[in-house]
């Protein structure tokens, strides 16, 4: 299909936003602001990245650049121009006109954004009628070339299927294909990577680079992930407490940032080149509304002065180029880098050294028997199960990292441990002496409370109607049979050692801040002084400052009371972190395991080798390596090593028969696989 004209990239900006402030009125009539004086420029072709935590007002910006707010939220002064279209004065049927045609959003659920049911093929045609001039017999082949143009395997046959025939990756590509449907001038970016497998967000980022070099578009990339931002933009715009602190081109930012604020969100990225734990960002941002008197960040800063609490900062230009917002940035070069060294097995205060866990020939299996099919088709055979042959014995005191991409089997062999889930075949024991019950049902009390998990969102495990006091006293009341003043002062002690404090105890999980609903979470597994925790992606919904900040907790809780645990992450770095042990998973079944040193070293698996090439490292200089193919598998191979349908190495027809022989290449660093140790 021909192409609509494209200007080259100029001087003038194509998205403009000047001196913004954006609000609310509270129940008493002031109005509480969420954005101050905010300004940023884009120019055709131009990528900028917008960074900061959660609630500093990167989504808010990004939306009122598309003259959309969220319910309640109105614009108190400046201006929002598009192409020179004033955003902010036009009405409703006009504002439609320009969203998803000229202008797109991707948003970071693309789960939630497809209409679940409707086929695939349809909402892009949908998008195609109220987006383009194209008659509607042209619409079948633009959605295949819309599907083909972000690298969709078999467009064709994708087209009849439904949103959850896909994998998270495959729905984010569809998502990008529909907001290209309208030929936009400008995407406007809200975290579309987050959640995503490492290899999956490194494929996402690729296409995303080549299609606004290749269509000259305007890109505003919102995220928190700065290893994403790395990849994709031009510069980088640091956001905090609503107030824009730094601007500067990326290489500027992420390698030489000069805002106290930068600097400490990229010493909490966890790296795979680092020995010791990230720095936590200690503190929370101000709320909405809270008074401040100097600079935003001056109680988190290790350099405030007398004049940062009393004097609020403008934003000045440096002699390097960035625009900063900070009285002391030509001493950013005098802020630690480093944190301490994570504790190992054998740090922690005990002298046991006995087996914690045991996992024997590890079966689990999701296909049920179907009675009606056995007798039409009495010749098909069991499918394979979802994870298989898993044997590993974890030890007191150690953290064994689970890492593999979606549908590798990590979560379903925690839910099998936590007896969630029953095993088809072996079995799981305690001690090394103790076999655990398939099902939590018929587990004794005892076994409950020395195995505790602690799952990846906050928000779904914790009763919104329940205060922290209450959320602690059930685990304490149901392990210890504590009651009254005794409950209340276990459960202040609790929220000591997370770093809360006894004044959260009457605060509803709304009040608190991720960070902080996700130390309850730790507070309320360690309630019933478990030996095994079970961590499901604990880490991931977070922002890298407070994730840094719980790696940092867990680190502390296993060395004073050598608790055990079983980490599950599709962040290698953040394994790397604070494993003693990795396990590579694939398919459900295992590729290598062994120390954590010598599995981020060479030789590699094959796939620990991919995982470990799509990594995103925050430095505009380094790029992830793509080696095998985006695809999704949905079930493994009946026969052969698990991985034999993505191997770039794969050698032959031994790969797809035969299961791969277990090769130590080192003390207690096991690769499975048919190419030779010497020749990994």
């Amino acid at each position: 299909m021909p192409k609509r004209p494209r200007c080259k990239m100029s001087k003038q900006p194509f998205i403009s936003v000047k001196n913004l402030s954006v609000g609310y009125d509270s129940r008493t009539g002031k109005t509480i602001q969420v954005l101050r004086n905010v300004s940023l420029e884009i120019s055709r072709g131009e990528s900028i990245g917008l960074v900061g935590e959660s609630g500093s007002g990167k989504s808010t910006l990004a939306l009122a650049a598309m003259g959309y707010f969220k319910r309640g939220l109105r614009a108190i002064e400046g201006s929002a121009h598009f192409d020179g279209i004033d955003m902010l004065a036009l009405d409703r049927d006009d504002l439609q006109k320009i969203r998803g045609g000229r202008l797109a959003l991707i948003p970071q659920n693309s789960g939630q954004s497809l209409t679940p049911t409707m086929r695939i093929g349809r909402q892009l045609t949908e998008a195609l009628r109220l987006h383009s001039d194209l008659a509607a017999s042209q619409f079948p082949d633009r959605v295949v070339e819309l599907l083909t143009q972000v690298r969709l395997p078999d467009p064709a046959a994708l087209v009849s299927r439904y949103p959850h025939e896909l994998s998270g990756g495959q729905q984010q590509r569809v998502a990008i294909a529909m907001a290209l449907a309208g030929e936009p001038d400008a995407l406007l970016l809200d975290e579309p990577t987050t959640g995503l497998d490492v290899t999956t967000q490194a494929h996402i980022l690729e296409l995303l680079r080549d299609l606004a070099h290749e269509r000259n578009m305007a890109m505003l990339y919102v995220s928190h992930d700065l290893g994403a931002i790395s990849r994709v933009c031009d510069h980088v715009v640091v956001m905090y407490a609503g107030e824009i602190v730094l601007t500067g081109t990326a290489r500027q930012v992420l390698l030489e940032p000069c805002h106290p604020y930068a600097h400490g969100l990229l010493t909490s990225i966890p790296r795979l080149n680092q020995t010791s734990l990230p720095m936590a960002l200690d503190g929370r941002p101000p709320m909405p509304g809270e008074a401040v008197t100097g600079c935003a960040f001056a109680d988190r800063c290790a350099l405030a002065d007398a004049a940062c609490w009393t004097t609020p900062p403008d934003l000045q230009h440096v002699a390097t180029g960035e625009i900063v917002r900070c009285f002391k940035s030509d001493m950013i070069g005098d802020m630690p880098v480093s944190n301490r060294k994570p504790s190992r097995m054998g740090d922690a205060d005990t002298t046991a050294t006995d087996d914690a866990l045991g996992l024997d020939s590890l079966a689990i299996s999701y296909a049920k028997k179907d009675w009606l099919a056995s007798l039409l088709m009495p010749g098909a055979g069991t499918p394979p199960a979802t994870v298989d042959g898993i044997s590993i014995t974890i030890e007191k005191g150690e953290t064994l990292g689970l890492v593999g991409e979606s549908g590798s089997g990590k979560s379903t062999i925690l839910k099998a441990i936590a007896g969630l889930i029953s095993p088809k075949e072996g079995k799981i024991t305690l001690h090394g002496r103790t076999a655990l019950t398939p099902r939590v049902e018929d587990r004794p009390a005892v076994n409950l409370r020395q195995i505790q998990m602690i799952f990846q969102n906050p928000d779904d495990s914790l009763n919104p109607r329940h205060t922290v006091a209450q959320i602690l006293a059930q685990p304490l009341r149901l392990y210890f049979g504590l009651s009254r003043d005794d409950l209340r002062g276990a459960s202040a002690s609790l929220l000591e050692r997370v770093r809360l404090g006894a004044h959260y105890l009457d605060r509803l999980p709304s009040q608190l801040s991720g960070g902080e609903k996700q130390r309850v979470a730790i507070a309320r597994a360690f309630a019933a002084e478990p030996e095994i925790v079970l961590c499901d992606e604990v880490t991931s919904a977070l922002d890298v400052s407070v994730q840094a900040a719980v790696l940092d907790l867990l680190d502390e809780l296993k060395k004073q009371q050598g608790t055990t645990y079983i980490f599950v992450s599709h962040d290698l770095a953040v394994v790397k972190a604070i494993a003693d042990r990795v396990a590579v998973l694939y398919q459900g079944r295992l590729c290598e395991i062994g120390p954590a040193d010598s599995v981020y070293a060479a030789p590699f698996h094959p796939y620990t080798d991919v995982l470990l090439g799509a990594v995103l490292e925050p430095d505009p200089d380094v790029a992830p390596k793509l080696i095998a193919d985006d695809v999704v598998e949905l079930s493994p191979p009946a026969r052969g090593c698990p991985f034999q349908r993505r191997c770039s190495r794969k050698l032959g027809a031994i790969c797809e028969t035969d299961t791969p022989p277990a090769q130590e290449i080192g003390p207690g660093h096991v690769i499975n696989c048919h190419i030779s140790a010497l020749d990994l």
